[in-house]
């Protein structure tokens, strides 16, 4: 796979000797087991899998790019390139101005764009509609297009299902900025488009697909979800389901098994390939394996853990949403947020709103601590955690010594 020119402060002098090690042993990625860290006082329980994936290193390497070549002209993102508060501030720190908010909303109107400025494009992509507006004012839209690749094959089996007169299904979150781009294209490629948040909305739209409910109720249930002209009675006979790629590839996955087997009781299991588009191979590898080492992390023994990524980070949330379910989790934006040794300040995903906890360490003899990040973490990030949290036990254990120990038990 390609490597990408990434900045050397993103790297780190522990957790990417960790992975590097982890992709020498283990080539085929056949092997979801975590990696041990041991500081003595405490051991660093690491998954598999996480951090900066392809389509983050590809946005980060052309936003420097644009930087260095551009030094005398006005750069602007779009939105937010990742949803990373470090990286993003890295960017801003350099002279780069955001057009939008993660949400849409206009913090620089699109009037004040010039044709020599340069708009980077995000790695969720960007809706046709963004895009044809500053074409119109002479931004050259592809020169700084950081769209992730995975994110564009999404875009491309929408387009396939689409000609074949398949209503879209999208799995994922109808404001975050990829499903807004990913909507955009798919309203274009076919009939109409439905946006589905969980299972829980996928039971809902088979209301509509049995004919057991209104054309008003579902505008009611998918308010702002769906294509304008949406007609139950006629968009709900031919369906595909594709994903906004952060979201739970083992979700997407159960949605379109789900509405499946409905389109199997309304038409019948010899009808299934022509009311029904498989369309298994838009699941993001990166998510895909970030998310399966997560699930590996579940068969350790750990006293918490730690999750590092922006709190808008919807794959990030995801990790969070995995780990919850066996050890009592934290998830931070950065080592900033560990306080101290009794003090962490953290996103709460049920509450919605970052808050702090007290006496979050443990007082044992030896602390077993879980380690993940998002795909728009940086590994410099989870060496900062780990030194944060070892200085509050006077750990100095040399870091080559633990690499040493890691490697002599995984050979």
């Amino acid at each position: 796979m390609k490597q990408f020119n990434v900045p050397a402060f993103y790297r780190s002098s522990l957790i990417s000797k960790v992975k590097d090690y982890r992709r020498v042993q283990d080539p085929r990625k056949k092997d979801n087991q975590p990696s041990h860290l041991n500081f003595g006082k405490i051991k660093y329980v690491i998954a598999r899998h996480f951090g900066f994936c392809y389509g983050v290193e590809n946005a980060i390497e052309i936003a420097f790019k644009a930087i260095d070549e551009n030094p005398d002209k006005r750069i602007f993102l779009l939105s937010e390139m990742i949803h990373n508060p470090e990286v993003n501030n890295d960017l801003t720190a350099r002279g780069l101005k955001f057009l939008q908010s993660t949400e849409g909303k206009q913090l620089i109107p699109f009037d004040a764009l010039k044709a020599d400025d340069i708009v980077v494009i995000p790695a969720f992509g960007a809706p046709l509609q963004l895009l044809a507006l500053l074409e119109a004012r002479g931004i050259q839209t592809q020169a700084y297009n950081t769209t992730c690749p995975f994110v564009e094959r999404v875009w491309k089996k929408s387009e396939q299902i689409g000609q074949s007169n398949h209503t879209i299904i999208i799995h994922g979150k109808y404001n975050h900025e990829e499903t807004r781009s990913t909507f955009s294209r798919s309203a274009k490629d076919a009939q109409a488009v439905v946006v589905l948040r969980d299972m829980a909305e996928a039971e809902k739209l088979t209301a509509y697909i049995l004919q057991q409910k209104s054309q008003a109720e579902f505008e009611t249930d998918f308010t702002n979800k769906h294509t304008e002209g949406f007609d139950i009675q006629k968009h709900l006979n031919k369906i595909g389901v594709i994903n906004q790629t952060t979201m739970l590839a083992t979700e997407t996955q159960e949605i379109a098994d789900y509405l499946k087997s409905v389109m199997q009781r309304k038409f019948g299991e010899h009808e299934i390939k022509e009311h029904f588009a498989e369309t298994r191979d838009t699941l993001c590898y990166a998510t895909k394996e970030n998310q399966d080492a997560t699930l590996g992390l579940l068969s350790s023994e750990a006293d918490l853990a730690i999750v590092v990524g922006g709190y808008n980070s919807s794959n990030t949330q995801h990790l969070v949403e995995l780990l919850e379910q066996k050890f009592k989790t934290y998830y931070i934006s950065s080592a900033q947020e560990i306080e101290n040794q009794n003090t962490i300040h953290h996103y709460d995903l049920h509450q919605k709103k970052r808050i702090s906890s007290h006496l979050f360490l443990p007082e044992k003899e030896a602390l077993r601590i879980i380690i993940t990040s998002g795909a728009s973490c940086p590994d410099a990030m989870l060496d900062q955690v780990i030194n944060k949290i070892n200085s509050f036990y006077n750990i100095h254990k040399d870091e080559a010594d633990v690499l040493k120990e890691l490697m002599a038990n995984n050979p």
